[in-house]
Parts: structure tokens; C-alpha cells; sequence
């Protein structure tokens, strides 16, 4: 039993280890896609955008619905590129939160409902963007490879004068 166990939990594990460069790939380029669409749409339709603002109570509405069609389309882009990811990722999910908030919370009765919004789904692919970053195929990546220390280098390198003195 143990060994079934074991076989059933080690192989796909190792399995995922081989695919790692795949999960953030394809959340960047899904949730990438929809943005930069949604941003250009709201971008080109702003005096509409900023109406729809004023209907759900979006303080300042004239200055928030070219920032927040702003954040939307170039969020969009950098997450298609792989740039700026966890920043964008960031300041994508506040939108959603946004969203959610001032749209759609009067349509909230149960936490099926909030968790069956298209925003909360957004949402979470956003945190997990946020949190578990870009991914090796992205611009983030090349550039902190490029010019950038690697958090094991500089772990290693504070580390040093700690282990000189213990010697």
C-alpha cells in the first residue's frame, strides 16, 4: 500500500518538475489575451466605460476608468511578454476586486456565486501569478538573468561572511 501510495504521489510530481515552465506560460498568455482586449475595448469606449463607473458608485470616475482601461490593456500586454508580471499581476487583481466589489456584490447570496464570477476566477489566477511569478519563458526571466542577481547568489553571497567567521 505504501508503495502505491507513494507511486501514485512521486510520479506526478516528477512529472510536474519536467513541466514547470508550462502552468505560468499558459495562465500569462489566457489571462494576457483577455486583458489586452478588454483594456483596448474599454480604451476606445471610454465615455461609455466611464458611465458604467458612475452607475456602480466608482469614486472619481472621469480619472478611474482611463487608469483602470489603462492598467487592463498594458497588464494585458506585460503578461503576455512576461514583463513586469507579479506588478501587473498585482495590479490586475485589484481591478478584479474592484469589480467585484462595486458590480457585482449585490449579486452575491451564497459563496457559489462569488466563486462563479469570471472576476474571482481572474482573480485567483492573478494571485497565482503574483505570488508564484512568470515562469523561465518570459521577459521577466531573461532580464533577471541578464542583469539581475539570482536569489540563490545573493542568499550565498550573505551567507559567506557568516561562514567565514564561524571558521
Amino acid at each position: 500500500m505504501k508503495f502505491l501510495v507513494q507511486w501514485l504521489i512521486d510520479w506526478p510530481r516528477r512529472l510536474a518538475g519536467h513541466l514547470g515552465w508550462l502552468a505560468p506560460l499558459f495562465a500569462r498568455i489566457t489571462v494576457g489575451w483577455v486583458f489586452l482586449w478588454s483594456g483596448w475595448g474599454k480604451l476606445t469606449s471610454l465615455p461609455q466605460v466611464t458611465e458604467n463607473f458612475i452607475g456602480w458608485g466608482i469614486p472619481l470616475p472621469q480619472l478611474l476608468a482611463p487608469f483602470v482601461s489603462g492598467v487592463e490593456f498594458f497588464g494585458g500586454l506585460f503578461l503576455l511578454l512576461g514583463l513586469l508580471t507579479r506588478i501587473s499581476a498585482g495590479a490586475l487583481g485589484m481591478t478584479m476586486i474592484v469589480a467585484i466589489r462595486s458590480a457585482k456584490w449585490a449579486q452575491v447570496d451564497s459563496l457559489e456565486t462569488l466563486l462563479g464570477f469570471d472576476e474571482f476566477e481572474y482573480l485567483a489566477l492573478f494571485l497565482w501569478l503574483a505570488i508564484a511569478g512568470p515562469g523561465v519563458l518570459s521577459a521577466d526571466h531573461w532580464l533577471q538573468r541578464r542583469f539581475g542577481r539570482s536569489a540563490d547568489a545573493a542568499a550565498a553571497r550573505s551567507r559567506a561572511p557568516a561562514d567565514k567567521a564561524a571558521a
